[in-house]
């Protein structure tokens, strides 16, 4: 069963190295793919340092920014022509513990796509500060219940796919980014009847690094839980 694990990478040298050496570790015959925006910090090359030594790792480097939705795309492409039966997305910046992956692969041995949750049993964030923990709360119940995709966490950046379930994506009408992008892949999945289920996880806040979160993120995020809605509305989904 072959493994990929993409990881999107912006200024991640601090973290990325780590993050690898444990994915690595694990007792687990997987690929890792980090799709490089063009990190002014040197991500990349420390990368192309750590590809010398193990053939598992992967690169691919984009020439600027140009937005999360699309890298995660351009990976999933890529481990799919490599012939990736699961696909994981992950952050960089240690947020997500590779410690999680084995078990959501037994997961998805009765689903298609399953999501490290951060909101299934309860709240299970660390080191957030109080507001930003009740937007993310309270916006994912929200998103939850506008697109009627039963998922408590539908802005989760940590996901495992089966190859099937990517494959029925249209990568090309899939403009999203950011929180917007998760949020869309849910839906498009849910609407085609895949399996969706959740794994809990604890996630942490990066503490090295500067969060990529901005206002314009935000606002796609609501805009796009607003058409998803009337999509289900006025096309009965």
């Amino acid at each position: 069963m072959k493994i990929f694990v993409v990881i999107p990478t912006y200024n991640e040298a601090d973290t990325i190295g780590e993050l690898i050496s444990e994915i690595l570790a694990l007792k687990l015959d997987a690929d890792i793919l980090v799709v490089d925006d063009h990190s002014p910090d040197g991500t990349a090359e420390l990368i192309r340092k750590r590809m010398e030594k193990e053939k598992r790792i992967h690169l691919l480097e984009r020439p600027k920014k140009m937005g999360l939705g699309s890298a995660y795309l351009t990976g999933f492409r890529f481990a799919l022509e490599k012939g990736a039966e699961i696909i994981f997305e992950m952050d960089g910046d240690l947020s997500h513990h590779p410690q999680y992956i084995v078990p959501m692969i037994e997961k998805l041995q009765e689903a298609d796509l399953v999501i490290g949750s951060r909101y299934i049993k309860g709240v299970s964030v660390v080191d957030w500060p109080m507001g930003r923990l009740l937007l993310s709360y309270c916006a994912n119940r929200w998103a939850e219940w506008m697109t009627a995709v039963p998922v408590r966490d539908m802005t989760s950046g940590f996901k495992g796919f089966r190859r099937e379930a990517l494959l029925t994506l249209d990568f090309s009408k899939i403009r999203s980014d950011g929180y917007s992008f998760q949020i869309e892949v849910n839906v498009h999945l849910y609407r085609k009847k895949f399996r969706l289920v959740e794994f809990p996880i604890i996630f942490r806040d990066r503490n090295i690094g500067v969060s990529k979160m901005t206002r314009s993120i935000v606002l796609e995020a609501f805009v796009a839980v607003w058409r998803h809605f009337f999509e289900r509305v006025f096309r009965r989904f």
